[in-house]
């Protein structure tokens, strides 16, 4: 009897953590590809010059430092940001500005893991318009396609299903490091089997499930990804 009520009590407590684990990755993964693809495809492009420099730099931040120090930099640093700019706001008779500066750690999850998985798409988009050969800029601007135009109609469509299995490799990454949002306090998946297991001594089953939670949502992204590449599929080009 006491081994049903665990496993129910288990499910129950699991099911809350990975519904917020949904949460925290589906608008990472769809913000992250945005981004990956609006910043490879400046990167790539090398237009506008303006751009380029800080993006770069952007993109080295995020894939040279930690993942968890970025977390606690944002959840744990910026609210420090904005208890020096509040009392400079009421000096000056603003509304408190420094508000802004103090995420939830949902708020900081969500920020953090688009901005470091968008630099690590931006390297897969800028890497497949690399390998696009150069004669098909030629005879874009030959048939008097602007620059814009060559880029947004002939070859980001390409470079994005070149780049698309990395891409689909990096949201299953994102999927699995989303469980570092546990610490800085979101009550996701992995901190639910922390405090259950925690609570009854129960480690083994406890993630053991709780890693099939994680298995079930690669299983899915992966489809998804399937179902986009086999939709996109163009005769002639790649495999298909």
């Amino acid at each position: 009897m006491f081994e049903t009520e665990f496993y129910r009590l288990l499910l129950a407590e699991l099911n809350q953590g990975f519904w917020l684990s949904v949460k925290i990755i589906v608008p990472s993964a769809t913000f992250g590809l945005v981004i990956g693809i609006l910043v490879g495809a400046v990167r790539g492009a090398n237009y506008p010059r303006f751009l380029v420099g800080p993006l770069n730099a952007y993109v080295s931040l995020f894939r040279g430092t930690a993942l968890l120090v970025q977390l606690f930099v944002c959840y744990y640093g910026l609210p420090s940001i904005g208890n020096w700019l509040n009392p400079f706001c009421e000096a000056q008779g603003l509304p408190p500005l420094g508000n802004f500066f103090k995420p939830t750690a949902y708020q900081a999850s969500v920020l953090i893991f688009s901005l470091c998985s968008g630099a690590y798409h931006s390297e897969y988009i800028r890497g497949a318009i690399l390998s696009i050969k150069r004669g098909q800029f030629a005879a874009a601007r030959a048939l008097g396609f602007t620059k814009a135009q060559t880029f947004r109609t002939i070859i980001i469509p390409q470079a994005v299903r070149r780049a698309w299995h990395g891409c689909g490799n990096e949201v299953i990454y994102l999927i699995k490091y989303s469980s570092l949002a546990f610490l800085v306090s979101a009550k996701e998946l992995t901190a639910v089997a922390m405090s259950v297991s925690n609570t009854y001594f129960r480690f083994t089953e406890t993630f053991f499930i709780a890693g099939l939670y994680y298995l079930a949502l690669v299983t899915v992204a992966t489809w998804l990804f399937h179902r986009v590449e086999k939709a996109w599929a163009v005769p002639g080009f790649g495999r298909g």
